[in-house]
């Protein structure tokens, strides 16, 4: 089993019921086991292009799928949820984006497949949900995430009152 982070971000639609099923459909369909969600993060896009505000989290599993099998599963939701990267404006509005973020300590540099996540460090809106779940020591490129986190002291980022975790976990947080 390898410890495996994934990025969740959007902003069509009702976005967190979004991140919660595609979890859930993540779970389902890899075998993965779900460790912890972060909170969710609303952001300002990024681009240039005139859109809403985003939400972002990330997720820690263990899964022993391989990380290409896991970000086709991943690319899969992604679609079955309106996502088509065919046809989309690059860094414009979209209802949902997954990204394999950490694979255990794997490095893996393919044409579709780069993990860690090439931009991991460069973005607030992965590395402070990252902190939520990760341990601050965790070292990515060489950089802790807490270094990481000191660098994106001045981002414009929101913490919401919400962690992402799987449908089902909702049903029975409603039910006690």
């Amino acid at each position: 089993m390898q410890d495996v982070y994934v990025g969740f971000g959007g902003n069509l639609g009702d976005v967190a019921a979004t991140f919660d099923a595609a979890l859930s459909e993540l779970l389902a369909e890899s075998d993965a086991r779900f460790i912890s969600g972060s909170f969710l993060y609303r952001s300002p896009p990024w681009g240039g292009v005139a859109q809403p505000d985003y939400l972002n989290a990330v997720v820690h599993l263990q899964s022993a799928r391989s990380a290409q099998s896991l970000l086709q599963l991943m690319l899969s939701i992604e679609k079955r949820h309106g996502r088509d990267r065919n046809t989309e404006v690059r860094w414009g509005a979209r209802t949902l984006d997954l990204d394999l973020l950490l694979y255990g300590d794997s490095e893996i540099d393919e044409d579709h497949l780069q993990v860690p996540h090439p931009r991991v460090l460069a973005r607030a809106f992965v590395v402070i949900p990252l902190l939520d779940i990760a341990d601050s020591q965790l070292r990515v490129n060489g950089v802790t995430l807490r270094d990481a986190a000191e660098t994106h002291s001045g981002a414009i980022i929101e913490k919401l009152p919400r962690q992402i975790q799987p449908e089902s976990k909702h049903e029975a947080d409603s039910t006690t």
